[in-house]
């Protein structure tokens, strides 16, 4: 067992693997990472698909026989569901041991739906029907046309990975949509703890303003704005609304730290693990730097509960021109608009590839 993922771990961190491919599933590699280096879910998503399709011939086989049979985006979910379906259930022990709190691993809907509730909700369900499997989350855009899906989804029972949030503000929009469709289903009589995370991306927040800011600002933002989602998302938890639907057996969404690959190299590869530590929230790595921490990482710092020396830092930022709400907005307007990109690139490779084989 690796000492520095166990420690974290031991702090109450969930650690996920951002990536999926059919070798790591074939070869053994998930199986390993499970053992050895305390990874207790998985997450994905279209571009992370696109890589692993594309880029090798793992699913050859299973393109060569399905592909005459299904639309490329058909074809694309039964290679993934497939993928989805055996990671779940490596993780499946450890759903079972932390009494369903950890152990879940990611599929997205079509994020060309992003900005349609009604597709969202039904594309959601029919996925989680398909795979089958209680400890997979469907991954919903917190966009504001996806927030009415993720309530509608709690509320049917499904449980959801509430993607592309970058602000304390958009992760309590969430976090109220999860609590309404646990309290409809409270309401009606049937069981309402159906579990949910709430991701709130980190590095892009430091890669938008990296040439706008001065020298002593930069990468400073990602955390900054993290640390303040976190204070909120603890007065969240904290909460009457919450603490009610507790007692009536509901385990709390959890905070979800995503985007934690250092993009610029000028600063630890680790720096949003490091930094991230707090009991109850989850950190899902990209590979590298899963193994990167494994190697040289040091969480020995939990982080605050409060702080009062983020406002100060963020006022900074405003002082230098960034105007920290509407960056948010961009934000999850970009992430949406690159989510659709990767999911149109990724059906052009699945069509490439019925060619080809």
């Amino acid at each position: 067992m690796n000492l520095h993922t166990k420690e974290l771990h031991n702090q109450g961190v969930s650690l996920w693997l951002d990536n999926i491919t059919r070798k790591i599933l074939n070869n053994g590699i998930l199986k390993d990472y499970i053992a050895d280096l305390s990874v207790t879910g998985l997450t994905s998503n279209p571009t992370i698909f696109d890589n692993a399709i594309s880029k090798s011939s793992d699913y050859d086989g299973a393109i060569r026989k399905l592909g005459n049979l299904l639309t490329d985006e058909e074809l694309f979910f039964e290679l993934a569901i497939e993928d989805i379906q055996r990671a779940a259930d490596l993780f499946r022990p450890v759903y079972e041991r932390t009494n369903h709190v950890d152990g879940f691993v990611s599929i997205e809907v079509s994020p060309a739906l992003a900005y349609d509730t009604q597709s969202t909700i039904e594309a959601a369900k029919a996925i989680f029907k398909k795979v089958n499997r209680p400890n997979a989350f469907i991954k919903i855009p917190g966009t504001p046309e996806g927030l009415p899906a993720i309530e509608q989804a709690i509320a049917e029972g499904i449980p959801v990975n509430v993607t592309l949030l970058f602000s304390a503000e958009q992760y309590l929009a969430a976090a109220e949509a999860w609590l309404k469709g646990v309290e409809t289903r409270a309401a009606k009589g049937l069981y309402p703890d159906v579990r949910s995370v709430a991701s709130v991306f980190v590095s892009r927040w430091d890669k938008a303003v990296s040439n706008k800011v001065s020298d002593s600002l930069k990468n400073k933002l990602g955390l900054a704005t993290s640390q303040k989602t976190y204070e909120a998302y603890l007065q969240f938890l904290q909460s009457n609304k919450v603490q009610s639907v507790m007692n009536l057996g509901v385990s709390p969404q959890r905070l979800l730290w995503a985007s934690t690959g250092a993009k610029d190299p000028a600063v630890s590869d680790v720096i949003y693990i490091e930094n991230l530590v707090a009991p109850f929230t989850v950190n899902t790595m990209p590979e590298n730097t899963l193994l990167a921490f494994a190697n040289h990482g040091n969480a020995v710092e939990p982080m605050p509960q409060s702080c009062t020396d983020t406002d100060k830092l963020l006022n900074d930022f405003k002082n230098e021109g960034v105007n920290i709400d509407q960056l948010a907005q961009q934000l999850q307007n970009e992430g949406a608009e690159s989510f659709v990109g990767s999911w149109e690139h990724l059906i052009d490779s699945i069509q490439q590839k019925r060619k080809q084989v």
